[in-house]
């Protein structure tokens, strides 16, 4: 049992002689009380030590000592690991930025490890709850690529090349690689054709060109998952929920991201 106490605006318990407190605007605090009321006191030490609780999500690769991320025993800088330390901080849901990380983290370029985070914030393309992103793709009215037009990019399709055929210099501006990218970029490509959602894997960036205000980027690896129909959320993943949290928060709060990327852009025509 954790000894607690359960006022108007906090909560507070004693773990491992430590007193922690949790206050009521923490997304969390609905979610803690109720796992004390129902004496699940493994899930209440995670809501509260949240460093033990991204080790273990992470499954080891990610650790957190005085404020300091390593990944896989290595110390980490870059703008995904401040944002992780933010949401910890603020108690808002880390998992699909840890998921990210992961994902980022197995990239072999090092300008892509780097850079990636910084450049889908900037450009407004959310995180996907399963650490990958979306993005915007214009194509031609038959739906195949404007460069080459052989490649499909219906909805459904994934399409992938050999990694090392994709140029990797982010001073070239057009150049080998399947390219997407903000909707101010795809919007170029998509007169009198299509303006797809794509959804990526972290890994699979191989470079951010400089050229376009730094608005694309090229990968050896995409899926279609919808038309465009309205602006995705300005947000990353900020707004996803985390099914461990209260049922009851509110949605718009929490669920903005994942389901107007999905949702609402996805609903048929």
């Amino acid at each position: 049992m954790i000894p607690y106490i359960l006022t108007n605006d906090s909560l507070t318990v004693i773990i491992d002689g430590k007193s922690l407190t949790m206050n009521r605007d923490n997304p969390s605090f609905r979610s803690a009380t109720k796992a004390l009321q129902d004496e699940d006191y493994d899930k209440v030490e995670q809501m509260f030590d949240i460093p033990k609780a991204v080790i273990s999500f992470a499954e080891g690769n990610v650790s957190i000592d005085n404020g300091i991320l390593t990944y896989q025993g290595e110390e980490v800088h870059n703008y995904c690991v401040d944002k992780i330390l933010q949401f910890m901080t603020n108690g808002l849901p880390f998992k699909p930025l840890v998921r990210f990380l992961d994902k980022l983290m197995s990239n072999p370029s090092r300008r892509a490890t780097h850079e990636l985070y910084n450049f889908l914030e900037h450009k407004a393309m959310p995180i996907t709850p399963d650490g990958n992103f979306l993005a915007y793709k214009g194509v031609k009215d038959d739906y195949t690529d404007w460069y080459s037009g052989k490649f499909s990019n219906k909805v459904g399709e994934t399409l992938e090349m050999v990694r090392n055929n994709v140029c990797d210099d982010a001073q070239v501006g057009c150049s080998h690689g399947f390219h997407a990218g903000s909707l101010e970029y795809a919007e170029g490509y998509g007169n009198g054709g299509h303006l797809m959602i794509v959804e990526i894997d972290p890994q699979d960036v191989v470079s951010v060109p400089n050229d376009c205000d730094c608005q694309k980027l090229r990968t050896c690896k995409y899926k279609v998952v919808d038309h465009f129909k309205t602006k995705m959320p300005d947000t990353i993943c900020d707004d996803y929920y985390d099914d461990s949290d209260d049922e009851e928060y509110d949605r718009d709060s929490f669920d903005a991201g994942y389901q107007k990327a999905y949702a609402e852009i996805s609903r048929d025509e």
